[in-house]
């Protein structure tokens, strides 16, 4: 909110005697801020009995200590068929009353939110230490989840979405030019799209890709050794990328020249997708995609690739992922269907120190 000195007309750029036009602003300020809780072995958390919860892990939000309040057998007794999920305020005092609204959401297999089963809270509410909970007690069924698809390997998860109201202040906004965010990544992306002023030409598999090597030798150390070095494609105009695919390799370009991944559905080949573009941008020192690519794979660590993942975080010095992969193993029931997987004898072959790591950290 604005205020204007009375005296000056809407539109004017100073007060009537010429003195500029000062504002203020009324702040109503709030701090926002997620939680993401996996359920791992859900069917051994049934039978903890009805009004008993695990709680999560604390996490901080707009200055404050949390925690999610997972109730497997419900909250009430009229409630035994139900998880209920509630978020409590752990910190809260009789004076040091806080107020908050959020959303609690189940995610699907892409850890994306299930539209029907995400739950806002109806209001801003107040957490105190009379009221230091509230939740959803009719959050899902345990019969619907155990037939959907978003209980995989007996797991799931729920995410909080949470906004902390804070204290409510003036203060004086300074005049200032509005200056737009930059866009020189579009204008680097067309020209990559357009081909304009290509001075080298990359064939991948069966396809061709129009560059720019100034571009290339700013943004990859390895390109510009290979483009403007003594390497023979310091003349070429021609080079031929081995060992890549040409989807990889234009993922690869597009990152040069925008600094951003292409637009792509977060599907089941994303992973895929990731490992691929992690390995090129290991290969030409691009050090920011390499770790975007990272984290992606530490979200869609799974049975199904925990094994080629982890030796990909071996080969290619990716500490992070390599932990999220331990931290994956640790369940018993993971580690004994990775165990039996044509990826774990890939992993045994390739990097037969992550075995012996591993062992050393599931040791009692």
């Amino acid at each position: 909110m604005s205020t204007a000195s009375p005296s000056s007309p809407a539109g004017n750029i100073g007060g009537d005697d010429g003195s500029p036009l000062t504002t203020s602003a009324i702040v109503a300020q709030a701090v926002s801020g997620s939680h993401v809780v996996n359920i791992d072995g859900y069917s051994r958390t049934k039978g903890l009995g009805n009004g008993k919860s695990v709680d999560s892990e604390k996490f901080a939000a707009g200055g404050h200590s949390w925690c999610i309040e997972y109730y497997p057998d419900g909250y009430e007794s009229d409630d035994d068929d139900w998880i209920s999920i509630y978020l409590c305020c752990s910190d809260r005092t009789d004076a040091n009353e806080v107020k908050a609204e959020f959303k609690i959401s189940l995610l699907d297999q892409d850890r994306q939110p299930v539209p029907s089963y995400s739950r806002p809270s109806s209001q801003i509410h107040t957490f105190s230490s009379k009221d230091p909970s509230w939740g959803f007690a009719h959050f899902i069924k345990r019969t619907v989840l155990e037939e959907s698809l978003y209980l995989r390997d007996d797991a799931f998860s729920i995410r909080c979405d949470l906004t902390v109201s804070k204290e409510i202040f003036t203060e004086q906004v300074p005049p200032s030019v509005v200056v737009p965010p930059s866009d020189m990544h579009r204008h680097l992306g067309n020209m990559l799209l357009d081909g304009d002023a290509a001075d080298v030409t990359f064939n991948v598999g069966a396809e061709t890709f129009a560059a720019h090597r100034c571009v290339l030798a700013a943004r990859s150390s390895v390109f510009k050794v290979e483009l403007l070095g003594a390497m023979k494609e310091k003349t070429a105009t021609l080079v031929r990328i081995d060992d890549m695919e040409p989807m990889v390799f234009r993922a690869l370009l597009h990152f040069i020249y925008t600094d951003s991944l292409p637009a792509a559905d977060e599907g089941s080949g994303a992973a895929a997708m990731a490992q691929y573009l992690l390995v090129a941008a290991d290969r030409y020192n691009l050090e920011r995609l390499k770790l975007i690519c990272e984290g992606k794979l530490c979200d869609h660590v799974c049975r199904g690739n925990v094994a080629t993942t982890m030796a990909l975080a071996e080969q290619h010095g990716c500490a992070a992922l390599k932990k999220a992969c331990f931290r994956f193993l640790t369940s018993p029931g993971n580690l004994k269907a990775v165990v039996a997987s044509d990826g774990f004898e890939h992993l045994r072959s390739s990097c037969p120190s992550v075995l012996e790591e591993l062992v050393a950290k599931l040791a009692p």
